[in-house]
């Protein structure tokens, strides 16, 4: 699906589990007549056993409700979890479940990484927050920090178009013909700004990565933002290990003048991040990139903003798994009052829990990191080609029950889902 800009929407910034799964939970308790959720992580802990209590309210006064987890990032949970959100008559779809082998889980690449929920087709939330505890601060030293977005306006018809069509697209010839028959299937190019009321003042575009028609749409849309700043490029993203076209922008865009600055990881959830993402500082701080290091806890955020008007908010990492094989989907918004709000809150964090990083820091490690660094820079140019070399293949949605009576053990992913 080909996105387009879409005027009059209002959006929202949410920040941390704190304040979005309570607004999510709150939205999902007044549905009407329809919940379509996408998510990457579900876990059944304290926040994945809130959200399945609200989606059995919901569903238990009538309200349709389609669940995508993936089958990698989502194991574990527990036949009476998924029992029960099925005898009430949730859908819950497994994108690409497989089998372990030896048992380990098989489906490691190509995952379903985005996080969508649309309530009636009047609301959506787009971002990088998955239904797990380490979402919340209560947590401890690993609670990630995070965000997402939630939309109203005309915008949320063509995320709630798309949600519809990956779950066609999942199903195949094969699925069940009363998947077909019961989904809402909106026209496809009705006209801009007729398909719901405006909302607010914001324009929005949905991006999304696959891997056949949009397979570097994320990316080229922050290629342009960045080519076309004047004054300033903030980037928040947890995974930084972009490609080489992105990385150049970045290089060129600061020795233009642009203020350009990137909060990485400083505490990260996996160590290989930190030095993955260090092994190109030295070409970025001699650019002129200012790099500064989070450290209050994991950062798991994938926002980003050039000059006074785009922003932008989703799943995407700025790494090879994101850019290449995930599938993912972001928020574009062009507002001057969401940039704003979005940059107090970027230069908050670089002042109160960051370190910035100095030439001084990696120049000092000597001749051998330069080269190093030099060597992997130029590396980068082909990487998104060397994963696009992998086998592509038709997206897989399985319905859970399936998977249950398949599976035969206590949990769904038992043999079948992992």
């Amino acid at each position: 699906m080909k996105g387009r800009w879409v005027s009059g929407n209002r959006v929202n910034l949410l920040i941390n589990g704190e304040v979005y799964f309570p607004r999510v939970f709150e939205c999902i308790a007044a549905a009407e007549h329809e919940v379509l959720l996408e998510t990457f992580i579900l876990f059944e802990d304290k926040v994945g056993l809130a959200l399945h209590a609200a989606l059995l309210t919901a569903a238990r006064r009538g309200v349709q409700i389609d669940l995508t987890i993936d089958g990698y990032g989502s194991p574990d949970l527990s036949s009476a979890f998924i029992s029960a959100l099925t005898q009430a008559g949730v859908r819950v779809h497994v994108f690409d479940p497989s089998p372990r082998l030896w048992g380990y889980r098989t489906n490691v690449f190509r995952r379903m990484h985005r996080k969508i929920v649309v309530v009636d087709g009047r609301l959506a939330f787009v971002g990088g927050i998955n239904y797990s505890a380490d979402h919340l601060e209560d947590f401890g030293p690993t609670a990630k920090q995070d965000y997402a977005v939630e939309i109203e306006g005309p915008l949320v018809a063509r995320i709630q178009h798309f949600v519809h069509s990956q779950l066609l697209i999942g199903q195949g010839e094969g699925g069940p013909p009363r998947l077909r028959d019961r989904l809402f299937k909106p026209a496809p190019e009705a006209p801009t700004n007729t398909l719901l009321p405006m909302a607010g003042q914001a324009e929005a575009l949905l991006v999304t990565r696959d891997n056949r028609q949009h397979q570097n749409d994320i990316e080229r849309h922050y290629r342009i933002a960045i080519r076309s700043a004047r004054q300033r490029v903030f980037i928040a993203n947890a995974y930084f290990f972009p490609g080489y076209r992105l990385l150049r922008q970045l290089r060129k865009a600061a020795r233009r003048g642009v203020d350009v600055r990137l909060i990485l990881q400083g505490a990260p959830d996996m160590p290989i991040v930190k030095i993955a993402a260090g092994l190109l500082y030295h070409h970025l701080l001699s650019a002129g990139v200012k790099i500064y290091e989070y450290s209050a806890r994991p950062l798991h955020g994938k926002v980003a903003l050039t000059d006074d008007k785009w922003s932008t908010v989703g799943s995407s990492n700025l790494d090879p798994l994101s850019l290449s094989l995930n599938l993912e989907a972001n928020v574009i918004i062009k507002n001057p009052a969401f940039n704003q709000q979005l940059g107090e809150h970027l230069v908050h964090l670089m002042q109160s829990s960051c370190q910035q990083v100095l030439i001084e820091d990696v120049a000092a490690t000597g001749l051998w990191v330069r080269l190093r660094s030099f060597v992997v820079f130029h590396l980068l140019r082909h990487y998104p080609a060397w994963f696009g070399w992998l086998p592509v293949h038709t997206p897989r949605l399985t319905l859970a029950e399936k998977l249950l009576a398949e599976a035969g053990g206590d949990r769904v992913n038992e043999g079948q889902v992992s």
